[in-house]
Order: C-alpha cells, then structure tokens, then sequence
C-alpha cells in the first residue's frame, strides 16, 4: 500500500463502446475506404485503465456514468466481469458514450470520441468523495468534463491518496490541477502540447519541472521517467509484433497505478507496465488486449 490506512485504486473516468472499424490505411480527408471488418468493444479511457488495473491485481472501483441502453448494460457487465466494483456507477438518461476507431494494417489508429453518458458527470456525491480519500491511488484522464477531475484531484490530495492524471485527450491544464498531481503521464503527442514546444526533450523538461514524477510513453522506443528536470530513467520497449495499439496506453497506465498501489519502485512498476502493454498490442480491441497478471508476470519472468 501506498498509504497505510488507504487501499485499492479509484478511477474517475469514462465508459465507452468502441466500433472498430479495420482498414489497409487510415483514410486521407474527403477520402472513402471500404473497412475489411467492423466489430464493437468495451473501451473508454476510465473502463480499460479500469480493467487494466484490476487485471494487475489492485482492486479497483469506477466511478463514471452510462446510459439507460444496451451499450450501457453490456460496460457494464465488463465491469463486473473484469472484477470492478462498479456500485457507484451511475444510470443516465444521456446515450451511453461511443468512440469510432479505425485501424490500420501497421496497427496505427484514428479515434473519434462522442462522450454522451460521460458528459453528465459534473461533480461528485459524499459516497464518490469517501471512495476517493481511501484509494491508494486515484487514477484520472481527461475524457470526463474538467470540473470532476479538478475536484476529484483535490479532495484524493486533500486525503493524502497519491494523485495520477493521463493527459488524455490532451488539453491544457489549470495550475490547481496540475498542483495535486503526484504523476502526469503522457505520450510524445500531448507532452509536446503541454509544454508548448515541438520538442519532445525540451517540453518534457518544462513538465518534469511543474510535477514531482513525470512519465512520458514513447511506443516502440519505450518510456522516460522524469523526477525533476534533468532526472530521467529511460524503460525500454519490448520487442513484440503490434496488431492493434488501441488501449496500449490505457493499459499502461491502469498496470502502473497498480503497481504503485502496491508499493512498487517507479522504474520496477513502469517495466511492469510496459510488459502490460506490450501484451496488449497483440490483439484486437482495447478491453479485450488486456492482458491479466499472469500473463504480464510471465512476459517479465521471460526476460530476467
């Protein structure tokens, strides 16, 4: 544990059905492509790092919002299935959330997100507040509306509960929220957004001085650590063939949070994120790649 009189993890965060539609290439503007198939997953940043988290073993709650319809009632029992305590989940009239995917055949992907049911959650109720404050870790991104990540941050750092933000989509961020972090995570993309430079060292420095644990994923080339500006601990790749990427860094950063929860060193529990999801390239849909703790302790188990 993190904290001795803290457990588990708490995930504010969205709930969406995925329709994956796989291609040769992702389409150029104005263009039409055939799709060779098309099927329908569980995802949203909130339910596979969710998932992602309880596969690794932490036990985990979400807390999020889905429509009264047929999408909402099958998240939901991914929910239950992956091992979620899902009680505090709320009902809503709003459609259940959608995202719109195309994959390539390099594995390469496009996303549109409709937030739909995620869109209603504004704030949090007393029972969600005392959920946060006894998590180990609370685990948050930015698919929700910004009010319930900045209040959702304050109350775990208020509690003590150590404070993880994937900045994801990427977006700026206000000082208050950036404040209660304890980790920013965050891939080449929004790294270089947030740190308003098209140079990939040169903004994640400018983070890393703003946040106590900076964690930057890179795809193939793994991920760097920042403790302070001018501290970095590089974690390479693994060396797998990618069918889809969708979900990789949900399940990276569900796989971390675990580990920190358990009182894992950084750089031990970002290797042990990396093998995660590594082992989720190599399948198809987000919630579906997610591989369980066995799995991911054997990829490690393999390479000592």
């Amino acid at each position: 544990m993190v904290n001795g009189t803290h457990s588990g993890i708490a995930m504010v965060g969205s709930a969406n059905m995925d329709v994956v539609f796989s291609v040769e290439r992702i389409p150029l503007p104005g263009e039409t492509l055939l799709a060779d198939s098309v099927a329908k997953y569980p995802g949203g940043k909130g339910l596979n790092q969710a998932v992602a988290a309880a596969r690794a073993g932490a036990p985990t709650t979400l807390i999020g919002a889905l429509g009264h319809d047929e999408n909402g009632n099958e998240l939901f029992a991914t929910m239950v299935d992956a091992g979620i305590n899902a009680e505090l989940v709320r009902r809503v009239a709003a459609p259940t959330g959608q995202a719109f995917i195309v994959v390539a055949d390099n594995a390469d992907n496009t996303i549109i997100v409709g937030s739909g049911a995620n869109a209603e959650l504004q704030t949090l109720t007393e029972a969600e507040h005392a959920i946060v404050r006894s998590a180990d870790v609370l685990l948050l991104q930015l698919e929700l509306p910004l009010e319930v990540v900045l209040e959702a941050s304050r109350i775990a750092h208020e509690a003590g509960t150590t404070v993880m933000l994937n900045a994801a989509p990427a977006r700026m961020l206000p000082a208050e929220l950036i404040d209660a972090l304890d980790f920013l995570i965050v891939n080449e993309h929004e790294a270089c957004l947030l740190g308003e430079s098209e140079d990939l060292t040169t903004a994640s420095e400018k983070l890393a001085s703003r946040v106590a644990n900076l964690i930057v994923t890179l795809g193939a080339d793994g991920s760097a650590i920042y403790q302070g500006a001018g501290n970095v601990v590089r974690i390479p790749a693994r060396n797998v063939v990618a069918i889809d990427t969708t979900g990789a860094g949900d399940t990276y950063c569900g796989a971390f949070a675990a580990a920190i929860s358990e009182g894992q060193p950084i750089p031990e529990a970002a290797a042990f994120a990396t093998a995660a999801a590594a082992l989720s390239v190599q399948a198809l849909g987000a919630v579906p790649s997610i591989p369980s703790r066995d799995r991911i302790n054997a990829m490690i188990a393999e390479s000592v």
